[in-house]
């Protein structure tokens, strides 16, 4: 090709770009997203066909498959090994050729994990689980609490202005609930929601999860992984993930590469879907919401918040010495929002104070029963150990 031919390709695609600019209202918004087309248990053609069909229609986001060569219209960047593809995909990603790539088998640092986008099937409702594959901290709630925080960069960075949070019923939910409500107090705000159960609260029932009541549903990883298979495969029987948006971006402090999950088992809908799914985290522009709200978060003492998490400092005080019950008493008030790994400390924490208390389980998780003329003294004190938000949960 000579040099005066190059020059004019490249001012015909120059017209081109502005011509479509005009046609699509998208200036200088329009993004490229890789595709990594091996590894997939359907075969390179499922994933080449996902691509395929985001491209219909796709007026401000360009596709680039990274694999072998194939019979497509698609722009590829030729490989032939999974190793390859993916050291391909990288330095894409960091030369900014493309702005985010969907692949398969990528393994995050520890601190990275990914935020999933679901459809729930009671209200057909879009919803955010934070998170689905990768591992945030080696710290169960501390891990939940980051979650949180990577699942409200994602609905951000996706045009939600101020999602709605929820947390999981799992164990370490109040802890985390404890510590996001902190961090809350401390100026990074969160807009908490409530669920769909006649109790309410931000602690999420499985009811929640099918009705899609939160943007963001925070949970673990394993947790969100295995809801992530059903609500994708709950159709096809689990061997063909036929809906929703895949396991999401890896979100993590300091990390900068837009890079989505998809499992081995993601049908052409799935793989189509996620391709659409990091082009608007490109245009929204993910890392530049991430860095801006771990400043946020840090700002009001997130590092603390998590290095209290891994303290087991209630353990210890009520475990060095032995506390006796008090005289039993009959107990028919009931306060919750105690994780249940502390239940037993939170009743031996009661019982050194005076006041007697037995263990029980409610239909929304944990309590501490004790005698309802001592309800809000138990709640003062069990605040006051860090066992229950400082106002107390009483019911």
């Amino acid at each position: 090709m000579t040099e005066n031919n190059a020059v004019k390709q490249m001012i015909g695609k120059a017209f081109m770009d502005i011509a479509d600019a005009i046609q699509t209202g998208q200036f200088g918004n329009r993004v490229k997203v890789g595709l990594t087309t091996l590894g997939s248990e359907h075969g390179v053609e499922n994933l080449v066909k996902g691509a395929e069909l985001a491209s219909k229609g796709a007026d401000n986001f360009d596709i680039v498959l990274i694999g072998p060569k194939v019979d497509t219209s698609l722009e590829i960047a030729e490989v032939n090994s999974e190793d390859e593809m993916h050291k391909k995909m990288e330095e894409l990603l960091d030369s900014h050729y493309i702005q985010a790539c969907v692949t398969m088998h990528y393994n995050f640092p520890i601190g990275v994990s990914t935020v999933g986008k679901v459809i729930t099937p009671g209200m057909g409702r879009e919803m955010f689980l934070a998170t689905t594959t990768g591992t945030a901290s080696a710290h169960r709630v501390e891990a939940m609490v980051k979650n949180a925080l990577y699942g409200i960069i994602t609905a951000k960075a996706m045009g939600i202005e101020d999602p709605t949070v929820g947390i999981l019923n799992l164990d370490g939910a109040r802890q985390v609930e404890r510590a996001l409500k902190e961090l809350n107090a401390n100026g990074y705000k969160i807009n908490f929601s409530e669920s769909i159960r006649s109790d309410g609260g931000a602690v999420m029932r499985g009811n929640d999860l099918l009705a899609g009541s939160v943007d963001v549903m925070v949970t673990d990883t394993l947790t969100g992984n295995i809801m992530m298979k059903v609500f994708s495969s709950y159709t096809t029987g689990g061997s063909y993930e036929a809906m929703g948006y895949g396991y999401g971006p890896g979100i993590g402090d300091g990390y900068d590469r837009t890079i989505l999950i998809l499992s081995r088992a993601s049908g052409v809908p799935v793989v189509a879907n996620a391709i659409k799914y990091a082009a608007k985290l490109a245009q929204g522009k993910l890392p530049v919401v991430a860095k801006a709200e771990f400043t946020k978060a840090k700002a009001a003492k997130l590092e603390d918040i998590l290095k209290s998490l891994t303290k087991d400092t209630k353990k210890a005080q009520v475990e060095a010495e032995e506390v006796a019950a008090p005289a039993k008493e009959v107990v028919t008030g009931s306060i919750s929002g105690i994780d249940i790994m502390d239940l037993e400390d939170a009743v031996k924490a009661l019982w050194k104070a005076g006041i007697y208390a037995e263990s029980g389980m409610g239909c929304t998780g944990p309590i501490v029963l004790v005698s309802e003329d001592k309800m809000h003294q138990a709640a003062e004190v069990l605040g006051k150990a860090g066992f229950v938000a400082k106002e107390g949960d009483v019911c």
